[in-house]
């Protein structure tokens, strides 16, 4: 890695180092380590609207958000009221609430596939349980999934990209049978004639078809709308579920997610993120049809004691209330300056790099070809160079994704100006 600009992390490294004694790699979650970018993880104390301040007492503007969560950005008084509430009559009781049939509520009416919906804790179990509800309900084995889409740390999911037509696909993590994922078939994302050629060949043994609809963890790609429309149709006819993960995108661009703005309906939707107002959350939910297969009323079992947790449903609920059409048209109007700007600089200026941009959800590419797939997103990835791009931003007060494949986001609360010292930092960094 080459040599970068540093902040005084002193008492960042000295928790770190406590950390990795008791912790793996230190940390709780991979991408927090800072390998991709070398150096050692900040450690967080605070956060405020859209400033994170670390054990040092560095501040910056952060535009990881939660990994896309805080839309409305970080303790919002909304988001904190209705958890100091709530906390004050008791944390978690296992068993129903009302807080639960009221974001429920609210998320049926905003998502056009969901007419019922079931919460868990987390996007990995979202997707977990879509798959087995798919698979009870068509009473079929076999799911297609796309390169570089990821879904959580499933099982049946975690599998190697670049695995041709129809070839079963290898494992991408240790620890995880071959049978696991004999019957997980991985296609190129956005190739509409591979994905018709495998349904036309399997389409009557695939019980789930799943995908992000925008990704975000191979950067920010969106699906083409004939590629989604053969998704829908192929589906349909081969009586396969349809599973839309918009854990990342739901509530991102409006409040009906990527399926209200493209017009088209999966049988199944996961959510996540956004939902649960900065605390941890997954859903998943559709067709009553589907849905009812679930226990209690039918044979596939699905339970979580922290599931629909009040304290995370009174959160989530007051984060999605304050998204109003006005707030979208605010932040997607700035989100779009922003990229546009960026975007002309590095087109006149003759620099191999570009935002691939879905609204407030963005990735930065270094190349200028469009990315479409995963083969795509490795071409433009920028290595070592992002490494520098990241520790040069680090010390200008910007908290960047601290991995090349991952998404940016911008909340409702990061002003005109934040974007503006985001865009002379870019600018700084990239100018001849």
């Amino acid at each position: 890695m080459a040599e970068h600009a540093t902040v005084k992390q002193t008492n960042s490294d000295k928790i770190y180092e406590r950390a990795c004694a008791v912790m793996v790699g230190g940390v709780n979650s991979p991408v927090r380590s800072f390998k991709g970018v070398g150096g050692h993880p900040l450690v967080m104390k605070s956060a405020h609207r859209a400033t994170l301040t670390d054990q040092d007492d560095n501040e910056y503007t952060d535009y990881c958000l939660s990994w896309g969560s805080l839309i409305t950005g970080h303790a919002h008084r909304n988001v904190i009221l209705q958890t100091k509430k709530l906390t004050e009559r008791g944390i978690s009781f296992g068993a129903s609430t009302r807080a639960e049939v009221e974001i429920a509520e609210f998320i049926v009416e905003s998502m056009p596939s969901i007419e019922k919906i079931r919460f868990v804790n987390s996007g990995t179990e979202a997707t977990m349980s879509a798959l087995r509800l798919a698979r009870g309900y068509t009473s079929r084995a076999k799911i297609i999934k796309f390169d570089g889409c990821y879904h959580g740390h499933v099982d049946d999911l975690l599998t190697t990209a670049g695995s041709g037509v129809a070839a079963l696909a290898e494992s991408s993590s240790a620890g995880i049978p071959q049978s696991h994922i004999e019957n997980t078939i991985s296609l190129p994302f956005n190739d509409t004639a591979v994905f018709e050629k495998v349904m036309g060949e399997q389409g009557d043994q695939i019980a789930a078809v799943i995908l992000e609809p925008v990704a975000g963890n191979m950067g920010v790609i969106r699906a083409r709308l004939e590629f989604l429309r053969s998704l829908r149709d192929e589906t349909s006819r081969h009586g396969t579920v349809l599973i839309f993960d918009e854990c990342m995108s739901g509530f991102r661009p409006q409040r009906g997610g990527v399926q209200a703005d493209v017009g088209i309906t999966p049988d199944l939707t996961c959510l996540g993120k956004i939902i649960g107002g900065g605390f941890p959350i997954g859903a998943y939910g559709g067709r009553a049809e589907i849905m009812d297969h679930l226990a209690p009323l039918g044979p596939v079992y699905q339970a979580g004691t922290f599931s629909g947790n009040p304290v995370v449903m009174r959160a989530g609920l007051a984060q999605l209330k304050l998204l109003s059409d006005e707030f979208y048209q605010a932040l997607n109007t700035r989100c779009n300056a922003f990229a546009t700007e960026m975007n002309t600089f590095f087109r006149d200026e003759g620099i191999a790099a570009h935002i691939c941009d879905y609204f407030s959800m963005m990735s930065l590419r270094f190349s200028s070809d469009p990315v479409y797939n995963y083969h795509d997103a490795q071409t433009a990835q920028g290595h070592e160079r992002y490494g520098e791009l990241f520790h040069h931003l680090l010390a200008r007060g910007i908290y960047w994704p601290p991995a090349d494949l991952e998404a940016f986001f911008v909340s409702g609360v990061h002003s005109k100006k934040d974007l503006k010292n985001l865009a002379d930092a870019l600018k700084e960094f990239f100018r001849p």
